[in-house]
């Protein structure tokens, strides 16, 4: 998708602040620095149905019950630094999520290589007989 830097996720974002264990010394006992974006996914009206299908089946496991996706940043002394850091995890995130399982398509092994593979199991094969005593 490469329509995404381009969208308003905005007025679907929500943001939670908490106390962070990260650096910061005395300030992170005072001050809120760790950043927890929601998004529900399910409600936004920037993703078509079929994104939002394609979102949950690549990262399900993601997919809280609620069908909300949390990311959360706490690497800075700053709570304005987490939420950017926060903003980028989740289009990272999005883009993950939206992109499209490539198709496998079956490779067709040569006639060198099988005779390759046979060759190679004789010899094996030739090896073990060796080592029980039964070869001719």
């Amino acid at each position: 998708m490469n329509d995404l830097g381009q969208r308003d996720f905005s007025r679907d974002l929500r943001f939670r602040t908490s106390r962070s264990s990260g650096p910061g010394g005395q300030n992170v006992n005072k001050v809120e620095t760790k950043v927890e974006l929601i998004f529900n996914f399910e409600q936004s009206e920037n993703l078509s149905e079929e994104e939002k299908q394609l979102f949950c089946n690549n990262l399900g496991r993601r997919v809280r019950k609620d069908g909300t996706i949390h990311v959360t940043c706490h690497e800075f002394r700053s709570q304005w630094k987490n939420k950017e850091a926060c903003k980028q995890k989740f289009l990272d995130l999005l883009e993950e999520g939206l992109q499209e399982e490539k198709e496998r398509k079956p490779k067709k092994i040569s006639k060198a290589q099988k005779e390759k593979r046979l060759k190679e199991k004789k010899i094996r094969a030739e090896k073990k007989a060796r080592r029980r005593g039964d070869f001719d």
